[in-house]
């Protein structure tokens, strides 16, 4: 190499960093930029040496002109060579939970039918596999050579993971020519790291370089004059001059002055039309071999290109020696002397693939099309040819197509299974099949072409079909993109067109509980009191007998939840939905029911069994591998479960790992929607207003807010916001909103919306009646739902806002409610309200530290400052343990003996049990629920 002492320089400091002791030792990024043939692959091989000379495992792959189409290139030559040889079991043991997730992407097992990982999933699980891989193999050096020639799933991925490497024994290098690198590989050209600038631009060769070259290969007597031209026809390219070199002695070119002309000629013939001739004075037969090659692109199997070519087994030996020696081919290596046949160079693979003639390159794909498959490749290795082909009406084809997208859609590369079923659209598919290509079409584009996706599904639901599932299907997921892209009315249309035609009762049903839940998600439903009646009918006479008649039965569990009924009826209903294992991944349905029959129970005061569903169901997304949305909903509500039980650090760790995934999936989406919701008010709760209102100000947290129900309400919780920073007028206009919003609805539950609580707060100042009365219907409609966290944190605000002589009966009746109940943070608020107003120490007490368990910072801070000035002092108590004490237990032991006993006459409040107070809490569930939250945590206690 010559002229190259600087980048080699560069190369020693960061393998010299990679492999040295001390604390400076770690990864690099390296990154080097420059047009065609100025020694990219050269460089990285002489990197790669060095490398193995330093005792480096080396990873590495090469972008391919004509393999971009094909997902996980080149994510499987960096990892499969690692994993070679190894059995299913050790690949199993080797990848762990990820196995059925990166296994089929990198071609080391077959994809297993079901739900596919999303692509954020999969990228998850290649980040672990490749970190697993450097830590287990360290040092390792990572080279990826031509990477605007990498398929688009490999370099997203490693674009995104490689800021890593220099976190971890990694050192990651990229070459690549900067006007080909694509848009989604951007972040390769900005890379921040130890190297210094981002990315190395290579030089062309100086003329002294290019004479050094010259004389090397045909002696010190070249003259300067010739050495000059030289440099001047191959514009310093190093490809060019070495090649150029090469020709001049292979002619026997005496190096003076006087043939300096014939280099121009020389030159000429190392590229475009010059190439081209040369190639067709080898004859036919290894033009078309040649041709055959530049086909099939790299790593090329001999056997292969001679099926393409035609040409018999001898006759490919003979074109591939005449290659070789014409420097079009490489040569075969001592270290790998049967691996698959390469060019010298991708100008000149790329310049005898662009002169192939249009008509016969296009045949040629068709037959290296049938030639992969018949050598038992597979249908995704055919599917790139024929994408290169040109439509005639082939069956063939179409399946070849489709067999290859679902390939591809269940390994986790839905924009390949994408323009796979585009060109099998063009084919066109026979008239019967038609339909069904335009569904897998639209399935395969839900994730990325939402709008496109709605185009397709309803094309396919003009197309004539006697099939009734396939049809079925397509309304299904039609009406699931049109929901989740925030059109849920028109979700609910294309259900109610196809439900009267649905002959099949069983059919039938599984529309109407589409229908019915897509109805409970759209803010703007017009009748839905009436659709709750008739919800309500249907579920009532249905047995769950299956999954269509478990999911009615669930929404018919929220519903009651929405509308105030009897928390017993609503978890008389969840319980039938929970009667039998209840999937939140299954294949063919969304997890919105499951999530609802979990959130039911945090509303009824039973958060601990919303916990234990919500882990099982976050298990189930993570096996699956759906880290994108779904996991960001689980996380996100999960934490507003954390919220409801007053364990505020906790939700606001939780609310912050649901809003970093949905920040992926894509800002004002419903996931977002939901993670900066409930990240707000765990924010709230812990006193940091100000810190608040600035994410609601990065985020756009306000008007106009979302189509569909996301709960917390988002219009209540900006509402809040406004309240907290004194903005009191605006805040109420919000609450007014939310009121028309909800109320024809027949949406009355404070324990699911408090609108009511905040708007009594809001004008409390200016309107004391009103104030009131809103509060004593929200008080009426808590005692109506009965759970006793609903109920307390309405009183509270009941007798802020009540006349001074009924504050201490209507926060004692809270208190009392509270305190058998699991919500920690509504107790804290109580105890401080009640101890303010009866200027009682013990009672500010019990609430600070009550505030401190639940990590309440503001509202402990506040409370403080009135016990100080009672003259009290702040109190030391120990810190919150999960586990239940000695006197816990006992109390909630107590407690469930005493619900055996007969109710007493006359009622009476008893007085706070505050070991009892702390097992509710500790158990996540009120009094009622204790016998099963102690049976569940003796379970986890084993």
């Amino acid at each position: 190499m010559v002229e190259r002492d600087a980048e080699l320089a560069i190369v020693d400091e960061a393998l010299d960093q990679l492999t040295g002791p001390g604390p400076d030792a770690g990864g690099a990024l390296l990154a080097f930029s420059g047009p065609a043939g100025l020694g990219k692959t050269t460089l990285l091989a002489e990197l790669r040496r060095r490398a193995h000379a330093r005792n480096c495992t080396v990873l590495a792959a090469r972008g391919g002109e004509q393999e971009q189409s094909q997902p996980f290139h080149v994510a499987r030559q960096l990892i499969q060579p690692q994993l070679a040889g190894t059995s299913e079991q050790e690949l199993r043991a080797a990848l762990g939970g990820w196995y059925s997730i990166v296994g089929p992407a990198l071609g080391l097992c077959a994809p297993e039918q079901g739900v596919p990982p999303d692509p954020q999933g999969l990228r998850d699980g290649l980040d672990w596999v490749l970190t697993h891989l450097v830590v287990k193999r360290a040092p390792v050096a990572l080279v990826l050579d031509d990477a605007h020639w990498a398929d688009p799933e490999s370099l997203g991925w490693l674009a995104a993971f490689a800021p890593r490497a220099e976190h971890l024994p990694l050192l990651l290098v990229v070459a690549y020519r900067p006007d080909e690198l694509p848009e989604h590989a951007d972040a390769f050209r900005t890379l921040p790291g130890r190297a210094g600038q981002r990315p190395l631009p290579l030089a062309p060769l100086t003329p002294a370089a290019v004479a050094t070259l010259v004389r090397e290969a045909v002696g010190a007597h070249a003259d300067d004059a010739f050495c000059q031209e030289a440099w001047a026809v191959t514009t310093g390219n190093p490809f060019e001059a070495v090649e150029l070199t090469a020709k001049v002695r292979g002619k026997g070119l005496t190096p003076v002055e006087a043939n300096a002309p014939q280099l121009r000629d020389l030159a000429a013939a190392q590229r475009g039309s010059g190439l081209v001739a040369r190639l067709e004075r080898l004859g036919p037969s290894t033009v078309r071999f040649a041709w055959a090659c530049a086909v099939l692109g790299t790593a090329i199997p001999q056997d292969l290109a001679a099926r393409v070519a035609a040409l018999g087994a001898e006759e490919a030996v003979d074109a591939t020696r005449r290659l070789r020696d014409a420097r079009i081919l490489s040569a075969a290596t001592a270290e790998e002397p049967d691996a698959g046949l390469e060019f010298v160079h991708p100008l000149i693979a790329t310049a005898i693939y662009r002169a192939i003639p249009d008509a016969l390159r296009v045949a040629l794909h068709g037959k290296a099309a049938a030639a992969v498959v018949d050598a038992g490749l597979g249908s995704s290795a055919a599917a790139r040819h024929l994408l290169e082909t040109h439509p005639e009406n082939d069956p063939w084809v179409v399946r070849t197509l489709r067999e290859a997208a679902g390939e591809n859609l269940r390994a986790g590369a839905p924009e390949a299974a994408r323009r796979q079923l585009a060109r099998a659209l063009l084919e066109p598919p026979d008239f019967d099949e038609r339909a069904a290509v335009l569904y897998e079409l639209g399935c395969a584009s839900l994730l990325t072409e939402p709008a496109n996706t709605v185009n397709h599904l309803r094309a396919a639901l003009a197309e004539p079909s006697d099939d009734p599932t396939l049809r079925q299907g397509i309304v299904i997921r039609l009406a699931q993109v049109l929901a989740h892209s925030d059109r849920l009315a028109e979700a609910s249309e294309s259900l109610a067109r196809e439900i009267p035609y649905t002959q099949d009762v069983r059919a039938r049903l599984r529309l109407q509980s589409e229908q019915f839940m897509w109805d409970a998600f759209n803010a703007a439903e017009t009748d839905s009191p009436a659709r709750s009646r008739r919800l309500a009918r249907l579920a009532d006479r249905l047995t769950g007998r299956d999954l269509t008649e478990r999911y009615i039965i669930g929404l018919r569990a929220w519903d009651a939840c929405l509308r105030g009924e009897p928390v017993d009826v609503v978890l008389h209903h969840a319980g039938r939905v929970l009667e039998r294992p209840f999937s939140w991944a299954h294949e063919d349905r969304g997890f919105e029911v499951p999530v609802l029959a979990a959130m039911v129970h945090m509303y009824a005061d039973r958060p601990g069994r919303a916990e234990e569903l919500f882990e099982a169901g976050t298990a189930e997304f993570e096996h699956h591998g759906w880290r994108g949305a779904h996991l960001s909903f689980a996380y996100s509500l999960r934490a507003y479960v954390r919220y409801r039980r007053g364990r505020l650090v906790e939700a606001e760790e939780l609310a912050r790992a649901g809003l970093r995934l949905a920040e992926r999936v894509g800002r004002r989406t419903p996931v977002h929607w939901y993670a900066i919701a409930i990240l707000l008010t765990t924010l709230l709760a812990r006193g940091r207003p100000e810190e608040a209102w600035d994410l609601a100000q990065e985020h756009e947290y306000g008007s106009p807010f979302p189509a569909a129900v996301v709960f917390p309400d988002s219009q209540t919780v900006y509402a809040e916001l406004l309240l907290s920073r004194g903005e009191t007028q605006a805040a109420i206009a919000e609450l007014e909103a939310v009121d028309r919003r909800l109320t024809p609805r027949g949406i009355q539950n404070p324990s699911w919306c408090p609108w009511q609580l905040h708007l009594a707060r809001a004008v409390a100042a200016d309107d004391p009646p009103r104030a009131r009365a809103l509060a004593d219907d929200a008080v009426r409609r808590a005692r109506a739902f009965g759970a006793a966290s609903g109920i307390g944190q309405a009183l509270r605000v009941a007798a802020q806002v009540a006349a001074p002589e009924h504050r201490a009966g209507l926060l004692q009746e809270a208190v009392t409610l509270l305190s058998a109940s699991p919500a920690g943070y509504e107790l804290a608020w109580a105890l401080a309200a009640l101890g303010t107003e009866l200027r009682d120490a013990d009672l500010l007490t019990q609430a600070v530290v009550t505030a401190r368990e639940c990590g309440a910072d503001g509202l402990a801070t506040q409370t403080t400052e009135i016990l100080l000035g009672l003259g009290g002092a702040p109190p030391h108590g120990q810190a919150w343990e999960d586990g239940l004490t000695e006197g816990e237990r006992r109390a909630a032991d107590l407690a469930v003996r005493a619900e055996k006993e007969p109710a007493p006459e006359v009622v009476v409040l008893p007085a706070p049990d505050w070991d009892l107070s702390s097992a509710c809490r500790k158990l996540g569930t009120d009094r009622p629920g204790l016998r099963e939250a102690l049976e569940a945590f003796a379970r986890s206690s084993t």
